[in-house]
């Protein structure tokens, strides 16, 4: 059955929902706020996403953009108590499946759950054996087991290290801001940890140096990508 993750801060609706649909048979990861989500949607293979729209310290349609630069195919379905058209038109924009407004009946959920699955089953490619690789440049990563080959040199990395390294490898050649990766490894956008972060960047920095076609530029006041460099 499929793997839904829930993004909901209202502690009893969350509740009913994750109760009813796991009575239905759904394996559900209930988070409740968008920082949050967006660390598990980087560690873990999802379905379908279900995102409250008005969430804490990363809002629904924010999580949404940041899940679209790492799965461009993964349905999405907005519950919310915004009802109104230009809400409903950024939502779709985004690239939702489904837009469900507040409040609404836990069948109406389910049919309308039950409808995307079945149309994406159909277009969705099998996932790949080993969902924890990604690739760039000379480079593997491998998330689950937190080991780094650069060429043919094996390194092993902390579990920050590797979700940092994650981010930016999902997303290369994309800038990668700051704040996002504050708040879904750290949870925290403190200057402290921030600064913490910055002596990550320079470990990732030294592990990369080997490989030429690889680096990872610090885009001032924003965020940092890592790119691949043509080989002349």
């Amino acid at each position: 059955m499929a793997h839904l993750l829930l993004v909901e801060d209202d502690e009893n609706l969350s509740f009913l929902i994750q109760d009813n649909l796991e009575q239905q048979g759904y394996t559900v990861q209930l988070c409740r706020d968008g920082a949050t989500a967006l660390q598990a949607f980087a560690r873990q293979t999802f379905d379908l996403c279900i995102l409250d729209v008005m969430l804490p310290v990363l809002d629904g349609f924010t999580l949404a953009q940041e899940i679209r630069k790492i799965n461009t195919r993964v349905p999405i379905l907005f519950l919310t108590a915004k009802a109104q058209p230009e809400d409903r038109i950024q939502g779709l924009r985004l690239g939702a499946d489904d837009y469900v407004t507040k409040p609404f009946r836990l069948e109406e959920l389910n049919l309308r759950l039950k409808a995307i699955l079945k149309r994406t089953a159909v277009s969705t490619p099998a996932k790949p054996q080993n969902d924890s690789f990604v690739y760039f440049g000379e480079c593997r990563l491998d998330y689950a087991n937190l080991l780094l080959w650069v060429q043919d040199q094996k390194l092993q990395l902390t579990q920050k290290e590797a979700d940092v390294l994650r981010m930016l490898g999902l997303q290369l050649n994309t800038i990668v801001k700051r704040d996002v990766i504050l708040k879904t490894v750290w949870q925290d956008n403190g200057y402290f940890v921030a600064r913490s972060m910055d002596v990550f960047i320079s470990k990732l920095r030294k592990y990369l140096r080997p490989d030429s076609t690889l680096k990872i530029s610090t885009i001032h006041g924003v965020g940092y990508k890592l790119e691949e460099i043509p080989v002349s």
